[in-house]
């Protein structure tokens, strides 16, 4: 037949981009060719046409702010992102009109006319909208997912995938990074709140909704079409089952008793049509899941069919043992398509086509990896004859769909049937008209604080003011509103002033800070920010009925407070439509909010996924008709009651009857040289508050205690480069060897190493740091402590 070639060269072939430079004017192409029909035979079409290297280019995503458009005419990503704390032009905060300038200055970069008759493949772009197009002022931002697995509703999260797609559009962005499916099993995780549920079966029900709703359903007209834009399924696999709740850590166990778990959202992701897999940053067993191919080939391709591409985490290939972030053919080999790597893109660019070129990397497992992205493109529409540059397609730049009332209506629903009630002893719901109602604690009027981390930046935080989040309500701003329609009225007093006129009940705002991944992993789940409690208690000692609202991304031992308000209620991170917890304060709607984690009894931060360890079963919540009494709650924790710590070094000085030796060297107040150890002073805090050691080959440094000592040790550390050579610890007489857990501290800023008896029985008086390679440590504190019995060692 005789039509436009779908793809031919130079200037007929931007018939895939109309319009653009170099082209301008240039009539239709009119070719008498056989057009390639089904997907195989279009894709193995395109791969007869493309030089190595241009191959290559295919597997390579680096972030916006490492490269320019030049780049992209040059080395023609596959795809780019934009990271948690990236924007269009160095801004974060850029309006959504920059976000869609860069996005068509990338396009038709990208398919510039190449020499040869090459074919051109337009690029993808790649974001975290893990809670709406949070990345983008003005957006809609969801609950966080922990929120609506409270709220058991699948419609409910296809509407907010469908909402998410169309806010993403806005800024021709093609490919969200998101569902999570992870089934978290140790809240001290720090993406705890990413996850919907401990239970995978209501994991798998929800990630295949939004799944559903972001790119619509496969075989409807709709597919990946107006209104939708492509999905990942993510962490493949294991990410929330690792050890001590430890971010990027290690998951060990039976592979199928692991998979029971942990596997159970994929398939279900997979017959949902999802496009993408992103590949986790833990440890399976000892395997980096960057490089497991087992588990990314012959599972996840083999056993659950997936036919989609596979994209690696933030330089995730870079941890897969042999590998560095710029040299890394065994991930390529494992099963990994993308290499998500944000900075250090043309090294490895380089080095790929060389390993291609060597045979390193068999052509068939390139072809392989290209004819995955370029099937994904061909079923986004990215290949069609048609296709137009993102400002040119559905509802590109057409602003007043980001953060429109239609989807914060969506978002204030979720955020209402996400409130979890755990206690009511009858102050709820708030009805009583002409009452005066107390608003306290700095988060009630935080937008940025009830939405918690990847909001507009990667760790969100409180210092976002309300200025930032325009048109978005926060809790206080929606208790006021309904205050209103009762004849009521709402005074916000954030330290818990409380006026002259009476009070009729407080309601008091407070939880955790803002947080992502790595800096959200905890030791226990003690919420040692007593704020709330404090004012909890006054307001009970003037005898003002309260209700505590806790905004979190995990459950935590929260017994004191539950004892010192009259109703509980768990808000999670809602997000932006704070109108939706005061629906349910106010009686406007019922409560049906139930956890979907379990609530602890202990606060020592044991998992429990179940009811043995649980004060509050997955499933509980009250309906506000429910004011059953709530017995009084023990608030014995060992953790807070715990004997004053002794420190060995302390704000840049060594303590009195502590020795340090480098070798038979002292090092006075931990300074000096000698024994292949170099230790000199930093800033953390203050003025060389802190230590930098370095090790020579074989160093060690010792700190020992004169006259004897007791508890277990605390040392403050922060690590930037993972050990390359075995590190171990001898704690007294007993030697432990730390080089794992040292590899996956580094890189995440100051950590604390815990040593009890757990893992050096006895302890003793001395403590001994050896390492077989050079490493540079920084230390801030060293101390002993009596912590309580069970307690693990962490790092």
């Amino acid at each position: 037949m005789v039509r436009r070639h779908w793809l031919v060269a130079a200037c007929a072939s931007l018939a895939l981009a109309p319009g653009l430079a170099g082209c301008a004017g240039a009539p239709p192409v009119e070719t008498a060719v056989a057009v390639p029909q089904t997907e195989d035979e279009r894709i193995a079409d395109i791969l007869s046409r493309m030089s190595v290297e241009r191959k290559v280019g295919q597997l390579i995503q680096p972030q916006i702010n490492s490269f320019t458009a030049a780049d992209m005419e040059r080395y023609r990503f596959g795809s780019y992102l934009n990271g948690g704390n990236g924007g269009p032009y160095g801004d974060e905060f850029a309006e959504a009109g920059e976000w869609l300038r860069l996005a068509d200055e990338m396009y038709e970069a990208s398919v510039r006319p190449l020499p040869g008759g090459e074919p051109v493949i337009p690029t993808m772009w790649g974001t975290d909208a893990v809670h709406g197009h949070t990345n983008v002022v003005r957006a809609t931002i969801f609950p966080h997912n922990i929120g609506l697995g409270a709220t058991g509703d699948a419609d409910l999260v296809r509407r907010i995938g469908a909402a998410t797609a169309t806010e993403i559009e806005v800024t021709g962005i093609d490919w969200n990074f998101s569902p999570t499916v992870a089934i978290a099993q140790d809240d001290r995780w720090g993406r705890t709140y990413e996850s919907y549920s401990e239970d995978p079966l209501l994991v798998a029900k929800l990630g295949k909704a939004l799944v559903e709703g972001l790119q619509g359903t496969p075989g409807s007209k709709d597919f990946l079409g107006a209104g939708r834009v492509i999905a990942t399924a993510k962490h493949f696999f294991g990410d929330g089952g690792t050890e001590q709740g430890i971010d990027t850590g290690d998951v060990n166990g039976d592979i199928e008793e692991l998979k029971k778990i942990h596997a159970v959202p994929y398939p279900v992701a997979v017959d949902a049509g999802v496009q993408a897999v992103m590949a986790s940053f833990n440890s399976i067993n000892g395997e980096k899941m960057h490089g497991n191919k087992p588990m990314l080939t012959d599972y996840l391709r083999g056993e659950l069919g997936f036919d989609g591409l596979v994209v690696g985490d933030w330089n995730g290939h870079g941890q897969v043992r042999g590998c560095t972030v710029t040299d890394c053919p065994q991930a390529l080999l494992a099963g990994l398509d993308i290499y998500m790597v944000p900075d250090e893109w043309k090294p490895l660019l380089e080095n790929l086509v060389a390993q291609v070129k060597d045979g390193t990397i068999p052509l068939a497992r390139l072809d392989e990896a290209v004819g995955r992205v370029l099937r994904v493109k061909l079923r986004a529409g990215l290949l069609d004859e048609d296709a137009v540059k993102p400002s040119e397609r559905p509802n590109a730049g057409n602003m007043a769909l980001l953060g429109s009332p239609e989807h914060r209506a969506i978002a204030r629903e979720a955020v209402a049937k996400s409130q979890v009630i755990l206690k009511n002893d009858g102050v709820l719901p708030l009805q009583k008209e002409g009452a005066t109602i107390l608003v306290a604690g700095v988060a009630a009027d935080s937008i940025a604080q009830a939405s918690g981390g990847w909001t507009l930046t990667w760790q969100g935080g409180r210092e976002l003011t309300n200025d930032y989040f325009p048109g978005a309500t926060s809790i206080y701003q929606g208790i006021a509103e309904a205050a209103r329609e009762i004849n009521a009225t709402a005074v916000l007093s954030k330290d818990g002033s409380v006026p002259a006129s009476p009070v009729d009940a407080a309601v008091v705002v407070f939880g955790e800070q803002p947080y992502a991944e790595f800096a959200g992993d905890r030791k226990t789940m003690v919420f040692s920010d007593e704020e709330g409690l404090a004012l909890l208690r006054k307001f009970k000692a003037q005898g003002i009925p309260t209700v505590a609202v806790f905004l979190s991304g995990r459950p935590m031992w929260m017994n004191r407070e539950i004892n010192a308000a009259d109703a509980f209620v768990a808000s999670w991170l809602p997000g932006s439509e704070g109108g939706g917890v005061a629906d349910v304060l106010f009686g406007k709607v019922e409560a049906t909010g139930r956890l979907s984690f379990s609530w602890p009894a202990d606060c020592g931060g044991a998992p429990v996924n179940g009811p043995e360890g649980a004060l509050f079963d997955r499933g509980y919540g009250r309906s506000l008709r429910d004011t059953t009494p709530t017995a009084e709650l023990d608030e014995t924790c060992g953790y807070l009651d715990q004997p004053a710590a002794a420190a060995w070094y302390d704000m840049g000085r060594l303590s009195d009857g502590i020795v340090a030796r480098a070798g038979t060297a002292n090092l006075p107040n931990l300074r000096g040289e000698g024994g292949g150890i170099v230790a000199r002073g930093v800033d953390k805090d203050r003025q060389e508050d802190a230590r930098e050691i370095t090790f020579g080959p074989g160093a060690s440094l010792s700190l020992a205690q004169s006259g004897g000592g007791s508890g277990d040790y605390r040392i403050l550390y922060n690590l930037a480069t993972a050990p390359s050579g075995k590190v171990t610890v001898t704690v007294g007489d007993t030697q432990i060897d730390i080089t794992r857990q040292l590899e996956l501290s580094a890189g995440k800023g100051w950590r604390e190493m815990i040593i009890t008896g757990a893992c050096v029985p006895g302890l003793g008086d001395s403590i001994t740091l050896r390492s077989d390679a050079p490493l540079v440590l920084q230390v801030a504190r060293i101390e002993r402590q009596a912590l309580p019995e069970g307690a693990e060692c962490s790092f």
